[in-house]
This record gives structure tokens, C-alpha cells and sequence, in this order.
């Protein structure tokens, strides 16, 4: 999983900080779950689902699918 939220990162130039900026939180902290030393929260690997477009079982490394499932419209 570690490496997929580098790689998709790094497709698109952003830096670490620029994700940690987009996810509330520092630099040094989004680094960790790209070194694999933090676990990433389920909020979080939701965002980044969405902001990548793909999903959280491509995220997870569970598919090699990277495009997104069809998202389901809530009722309000």
C-alpha cells in the first residue's frame, strides 16, 4: 500500500507536504504512511481515494484496477 500512495503522488508532482496539506496534517506526518511506520486511518485512505480517483482496494493493494467503483449518490 505504502508504495501505490508514493507512486501516485509522485505521478502527479505533488510533494508530501502538498497530500499533507490537502489531508489537515504535516509533512512528517503523511511521510509515515508512505514509509509504512503509521497505519493510515479509514477517513484518510477515503480522501485519498477520492482525490486520486481510484479506489481504496487499489489503495490497499488488493487490485491491481486502478480505476474507481461506480460511486453510490446518498439519499439526503
Amino acid at each position: 500500500m505504502y508504495r501505490r500512495l508514493r507512486e501516485l503522488r509522485e505521478d502527479r508532482d505533488l510533494t508530501q507536504t502538498e497530500v499533507g496539506k490537502l489531508l489537515n496534517m504535516s509533512q512528517t506526518g503523511y511521510a509515515q504512511y508512505e514509509l509504512g511506520k503509521n497505519d493510515v486511518p479509514t477517513h484518510v485512505l477515503k480522501r485519498l481515494a477520492l482525490f486520486y480517483q481510484t479506489s481504496v482496494d487499489y489503495l490497499l493493494d488488493l487490485t491491481d484496477e486502478i480505476q474507481p467503483y461506480p460511486r453510490k449518490i446518498k439519499n439526503i
